[in-house]
């Protein structure tokens, strides 16, 4: 039997709509750069098609071998254990049908060159009136409680800090991490720059993104002598693609392997060392394809009461912990308490 392969783009999904549409627009721009092969999409939770409902369609047009990759930025708990696990069920299922799995985007020159181009576009905006090393960095990432994955965001930010010529540079986090966006932005409102440029280092759009943006307003506001640029995020940038495309390629060359040297399930991390040989499982069956356009969303309408490696809150009202481990600094006073509103606090 002749082998046809296909590609599966991996997100993890969205309430927000506009987020949805930007990671479809993504998957048919991979579309555009391999014509040779059929390409699908699907996500975790929140949002339709599910990754299943994308691999079924692959299977129904005669894929037998499928290249998946996590539309992910960096591999924390989604990419080394969620997806992993959806993927490894269905291809269990379904005989004769392999999944091969690739890597995250991760940290790579043609990342750091579009998230320079972001950069470059919102200081071209704001005009040249305030030379470079008079101008400060903040990337905030999506901030995970793994602390290898949060590590490239700070690695992201010194490149970008270096490459560009900014006089300082610093890294804040959207959530379940410290520092978050507030107290990191106040921390770097009294270093004296005179702009401060605030750039979320993420793919699409959401809710995160939006507080991001809100939060450096806020700031903003108290802080009237310094000038606040908000650059835009990643999206559909050209170069971001073209990563993608060299991911789907790696795992034919067998250059797919992510980095694990730092990985908590496999090295004694110092704070996370009881997290060495957790298990590889998927805990979002509960929420696949609710959120976007569901009229449902839900009679399931939740707010987790636990901080895991979404770096979001997921709504939900019950308690139940998926399995995920307890980050080690929950309480952290410039971390993940300091976003609960007075009202959940009590």
């Amino acid at each position: 039997m002749t082998e046809k392969l296909g590609v599966m783009v991996c997100g993890h999904g969205s309430r927000d709509e506009n987020a949805v549409t930007e990671f479809a627009r993504v998957a048919e721009g991979l579309k555009v750069l391999m014509p040779d092969y059929p390409v699908d999409y699907g996500y975790l939770e929140f949002a339709t098609p599910i990754i299943r409902t994308g691999l079924d369609n692959l299977r129904e047009q005669g894929v037998t071998r499928v290249l998946a990759v996590p539309g992910m930025l960096f591999a924390a708990g989604h990419a080394k254990n969620d997806i992993p696990s959806v993927l490894n069920t269905y291809a269990a299922q379904h005989e004769g049908f392999t999944i091969d799995y690739g890597k995250e985007l991760g940290i790579d020159p043609r990342m750091i060159a579009a998230a320079g181009a972001r950069v470059r576009e919102a200081l071209d905006k704001a005009g040249d009136d305030v030379p470079l090393h008079e101008t400060m960095l903040v990337v905030v990432g999506r901030g995970a409680s793994d602390p290898d994955a949060n590590s490239n965001v700070a690695k992201i930010m010194r490149m970008l800090w270096e490459g560009l010529g900014f006089g300082w540079g610093e890294t804040a986090y959207s959530g379940v991490t410290f520092p978050l966006v507030e107290p990191g932005l106040e921390h770097a409102a009294k270093l004296g720059y005179r702009r401060i440029v605030v750039f979320p280092y993420f793919l699409f759009t959401g809710v995160l993104v939006k507080r991001i943006y809100d939060y450096t307003d806020k700031v903003a506001a108290r802080h009237p002598e310094i000038e606040f640029i908000k650059a835009g995020y990643l999206n559909n940038q050209p170069l971001v693609i073209e990563t993608f495309k060299e991911r789907v390629e790696q795992i034919l060359t067998g250059e797919n392997k992510m980095n694990c040297g730092m990985c908590k399930y496999r090295e004694q991390v110092l704070g996370f060392e009881a997290e060495v040989g957790l298990p590889q499982e998927s805990h979002h069956h509960h929420v696949e394809g609710i959120g976007t356009g569901d009229a449902g969303a839900h009679d399931h309408a939740h707010d987790h009461g636990h901080s895991h490696d979404h770096g979001h809150s997921h709504d939900h009202g019950h308690s139940h912990s998926h399995g995920h481990h307890p980050y080690p600094h929950a309480d952290h006073p410039l971390g993940p308490v300091s976003m609960r509103t007075e009202e959940s606090k009590t």
